[in-house]
């Protein structure tokens, strides 16, 4: 290649990678970008995009099998599922080739590669063709992460599986076991169930979904055992034994352990920084739980590098890596940055019933000394959705009692992550509870729930 000088590179082309770059290059940065698999990352390729696309053809499927309900015929339904994973690749590559499209557009050298960093300012790649040795002012790690593995559950792509493999499954699974009932985890039981699968969730905590409000947990629970779903809180998977095309899972329930037979099992049970074999600690990085630590700029305390997205720790989701992206372009550029405020990220789970957040659950705003109100309004209390036939889920809103400041939202039933950035909104622009009342919301729309939880907050609710 012509050129290894640049203002900034970027190792990762994912979601935090791809932004920080396109955003240098529009601040006039002399800018290169490393990916070693695909561009987009994980999220493009691996998990945000290509999930969604299950999801899509799984609620499908849902409302043929409820079309009477509607008015409507509908019958021999079935699914393809090579044909459902089959446009699920498809939409995944199409985004993948769209970010191609956006380097070009924006100037920006890509290097397909495996990187190091061999000194401040250096990255060294090695590609098909050899080795490249480039220099920058500014390097950023956004080098994502990967499935964690325990012990004895490691995964063999036929009968336990990773996210990847779940994404491209050998076979439909008849007896399905999901370990972790985080978003990854929920929204996989919630596809394979939909397609006919006999699933069982296993949480080591005290309740699904576990990052959210205790009565979003309890809601969904509910949903999804009246879906057929088995779920097994404060649960532990101890070991698994295979042998032929059965696996037997030793579950640690109650104090005791009991032995349940399946054909499949996902493994979901969190995620590890890709940190390794990047040269960071000789750089005088600190590394902490596989996450590189770093200030709320994203500043590894090594001058000119830093770290984004999912290397740089929780909240592990894609547009909180963009938003860190643009962060430390700007930063790079003497502008003033905006940096994350991890209580201001909505968290979204594409499962069904949706579920959708943002914010302090009750419980934490109790925890922090806030004297609060809160408002809730059921989506059976709304006519579009009613008129939707989608009549189960909960919009619960919480606000100090003090001031009015909206101190967390969450949700739980149909469209609620398409909802939700409007109390992300009303968050950042520090919005009260007297704004939001005097909001026009349109009628019909899903969205007159968030108005109607915030009146219920304040004994001002209408339709409950």
């Amino acid at each position: 290649m012509a050129d290894t000088s640049f203002d900034l590179i970027v190792i990762g082309a994912g979601p935090g990678g791809y932004v920080a770059a396109i955003r240098g290059a529009q601040l006039g940065m002399k800018v290169c970008i490393v990916e070693r698999e695909n561009l987009g990352g994980i999220c493009l390729n691996w998990g945000c995009i290509p999930t969604k696309a299950l999801l899509r053809s799984s609620e499908v499927f849902h409302l043929m099998q409820r079309a009477k309900e509607f008015g409507l015929k509908a019958d021999g339904i079935g699914y393809d599922l090579d044909a459902v994973v089959k446009r699920s690749r498809k939409v995944a590559g199409q985004l993948s080739g769209g970010i191609g499209h956006l380097m070009k557009k924006n100037k920006i050298t890509v290097v397909m590669g495996d990187a190091t960093l061999p000194a401040k300012g250096k990255v060294t790649v090695k590609t098909e063709k050899g080795t490249e040795n480039l220099t920058a002012k500014n390097i950023v790690l956004a080098t994502g992460a990967r499935a964690r593995e325990l012990p004895g559950l490691e995964a063999d792509g036929k009968l336990v599986w990773t996210y990847r493999h779940a994404l491209q499954p050998p076979h439909m699974p008849k007896k399905l076991l999901v370990i972790g009932s985080g978003a990854i985890g929920i929204e996989f039981a919630s596809f394979y169930n939909t397609l006919g699968a006999d699933t069982t969730v296993v949480e080591v905590m005290d309740r699904v979904l576990p990052v959210e409000d205790e009565e979003i947990s309890a809601f969904a629970k509910k949903a999804f055992q009246k879906q057929g779903m088995k779920i097994m809180q404060k649960a532990m998977v101890k070991k698994l034994d295979r042998a032929g095309a059965t696996v037997t899972a030793h579950i640690e329930v109650g104090g005791k352990v009991e032995t349940h037979e399946f054909d499949t099992v996902i493994s979901a049970v969190g995620i590890v920084g890709n940190v390794e074999n990047l040269g960071l600690e000789e750089l005088g990085v600190k590394i902490d739980r596989t996450h590189v630590v770093t200030d709320e700029y994203c500043r590894t305390g090594v001058d000119g590098l830093y770290a984004i997205g999912d290397i740089a720790g929780a909240p592990w989701l894609a547009h909180k890596a963009s938003h860190e992206g643009v962060m430390v372009a700007e930063l790079m550029a003497g502008l003033h940055a905006h940096p994350v405020k991890p209580e201001s990220i909505a968290g979204c789970t594409y499962c069904y019933p949706q579920v959708a957040s943002v914010g302090y659950t009750e419980t934490k705003a109790k925890e922090l000394g806030y004297d609060i109100k809160v408002g809730r309004f059921p989506f059976i209390g709304n006519g579009k959705a009613i008129a939707l036939g989608e009549e189960s889920g909960m919009v619960k809103t919480v606000f100090d009692a003090k001031t009015g400041e909206l101190l967390g939202a969450h949700m739980i039933g149909a469209e609620v992550t398409e909802l939700i950035q409007g109390y992300v909104v009303g968050r950042q622009l520090e919005t009260t509870e007297e704004d939001l009342m005097n909001t026009v919301f349109p009628h019909p729309t899903l969205s007159e729930m968030m108005h109607e939880s915030v009146l219920d907050a304040y004994g001002r609710v209408i339709h409950m």
